[in-house]
């Protein structure tokens, strides 16, 4: 028995009528749309963090985050990937250290549970590599907690098993500030001095071995070998080449600052190019920095009594998923949207990235720009889904003024198809499966 709620056709046209006035009066007045992009607990944590590692503590930002992250505790004492979920320990990890970090007393009942569950799922010592950074960071375990991943790596060329250029967007513009930091072993100010060896099961310094299963595939089990031969023999590496390796690093974080939207346009990447400059000994002051500060700030939301972090924006996302709600409900003829829908297309071709040949051009250099990236600004990095979604809504409305858009476009994406047939969202032949395999991709997302 179909039980479906069922509605009339003008129960239907008065729905559809009040979701597109809703949507008219959250469009900006330059014709794009941007919601809020809330994560986990991971990106406010790390904020915390870095306030911490910077020394550039606010107090009352910090107190609403930890409002924040008190509200998003999970009934099982950690901290999920996404509402209601399942117990992460890398999120749990974070968060606490945080909440921690804010001043929150450890034997708070909220701590108390937090610590019982990390401790309960094997500890602090089972986080992902990316948490155990944030850890080595702090001083609260030895770099050999971190896979070795040496800044020479700079220097391996494209066709190489492994190089910068293999990596997906997102992981490229945080890895190679990463490599930075690794090669120097920078500590945080941290000047409460606050330390986490409560939530290990076992002391840091007596873990012998970080890099343990359950693996994925043989293929984990060979790169863990090449690991430890790394670890053995990078000391021995020649100075000159780390000093090459360091500047090339420094030279591609600056190709790609992208200003006020930052580097990537991407939270992490962000805060560890902030990282890389402030162990390199460049001032606070310094305009990258400075710059680079104010982009991080700009992905904060403010909320009644509460403070969160986003990872990004997605305002072309955001405006062309918006613009195509708009076309359905114009057909309906219950919404007067054609001035709303004409200033989003405009806002959107306005947009399109047709100068920067960027990250994209290294697996497709003869391809021509045209694409348009998930934030405001981030032109070394357009995706395919962006432009594929922008593109079919500029086609829909039909305005003979954005066909060249939408051709270029086109254009752009068939350049980006992979050999194997099918595309990947920010480069073509991202398929070198095997990468999600090291140690350090142990989140499985380096593609």
């Amino acid at each position: 028995m179909n039980t479906e709620p069922r509605f009339s056709a003008l129960e239907n046209l008065c729905a559809i009528t009040n979701a597109g006035q809703a949507l008219s009066r959250r469009q900006n007045r330059d014709g794009h749309w941007v919601f809020e992009l809330e994560a986990d607990a991971t990106i406010p944590a790390e904020y915390v963090l870095l306030e911490h590692y910077m020394d550039r503590i606010t107090p009352e930002r910090q107190a609403r985050i930890g409002i924040y992250l008190r509200r998003i505790q999970g009934e099982h004492g950690g901290w999920p990937m996404f509402h209601g979920g399942v117990f992460n320990m890398s999120a749990s990890v974070k968060a606490y250290c945080a909440l921690k970090a804010i001043g929150d007393d450890p034997q708070a009942p909220h701590m108390v549970r937090a610590r019982q569950a990390i401790l309960g799922h094997g500890g602090a010592e089972r986080a992902n590599v990316f948490t155990r950074i944030q850890l080595a960071l702090f001083g609260a375990i030895p770099w050999r907690g971190v896979p070795v991943m040496p800044v020479e790596i700079m220097h391996l060329p494209k066709w190489f098993f492994f190089n910068v250029w293999a990596m997906s967007y997102w992981a490229r513009v945080c890895v190679v500030p990463l490599l930075v930091l690794q090669a120097l072993q920078p500590r945080a100010r941290n000047p409460r001095a606050v330390t986490f060896e409560e939530i290990f099961q076992t002391p840091p310094d007596q873990v012998r071995d970080w890099i343990h299963g359950p693996y994925r595939s043989r293929w984990s089990v060979v790169f863990k070998h090449i690991d430890t031969v790394l670890r053995w023999t990078e000391p021995l590496f020649s100075k000159l080449a780390r000093e090459s390796a360091i500047s090339k690093a420094i030279a591609f974080v600056e190709e790609r600052l992208n200003g006020e939207d930052g580097l990537g346009a991407i939270y992490p990447a962000m805060a560890y190019a902030l990282m890389m400059y402030d162990v390199l000994g460049y001032p606070t002051d310094d305009p990258r920095c400075v710059t680079m500060w104010g982009a991080i700030e700009k992905l904060l939301v403010e909320k009644d009594d509460e403070v969160f972090c986003q990872p990004c924006v997605s305002p072309v996302w955001d405006t062309s998923l918006s613009g195509h709600a708009m076309i359905e409900a114009l057909r309906t003829g219950g919404v007067e949207a054609r001035e709303d829908l004409d200033a989003a297309c405009d806002w959107l071709a306005a947009r399109q990235i047709t100068k920067v040949r960027g990250d994209w051009t290294a697996m497709r250099p003869q391809a021509e720009p045209g694409g348009w990236a998930f934030q405001y600004g981030n032109d070394h990095y357009p995706d395919v889904d962006d432009t594929a979604v922008v593109g079919m809504l500029l086609h829909r409305n039909g305005r003979p003024e954005h066909a060249e858009a939408v051709e270029r476009a086109r254009r752009w994406i068939v350049g980006m198809q992979s050999r194997n047939g099918g595309w990947g969202a920010f480069d073509a032949e991202n398929d070198r499966e095997y990468l999600n395999h090291i140690p350090f991709a142990d989140h499985g997302a380096l593609l």
